[in-house]
């Protein structure tokens, strides 16, 4: 786990909406993004569509959309984030 990638998670043990990950961690869009793609990837992050609706990833426009998304992070994120 990256430094970047560890201090997404430490922002995501609620559900938290892109603009306020955004504000608390301090990385460009495009660096924010790509971190979170590849975080939801490797299933370390659940990503919602509203505070309520999680969504599965492959029905999900990450590229494009990342911005209008709810992040959450997952027991396995959560778990390799509490054993760095």
């Amino acid at each position: 786990m990256t430094d970047e990638e560890f201090d997404i998670i430490d922002e995501l043990y609620f559900v938290t909406a892109y603009k306020d990950l955004k504000e608390a961690i301090d990385l460009t869009d495009e660096e924010l993004a790509k971190n979170l793609i590849g975080m939801a990837k490797k299933g370390w992050i659940r990503v919602y569509k509203n505070v309520d609706e999680e969504s599965e990833l492959d029905q999900l426009n990450m590229e494009k959309d990342y911005q209008s998304y709810f992040y959450l992070a997952s027991k396995k994120g959560l778990f390799k984030h509490n054993t760095q």
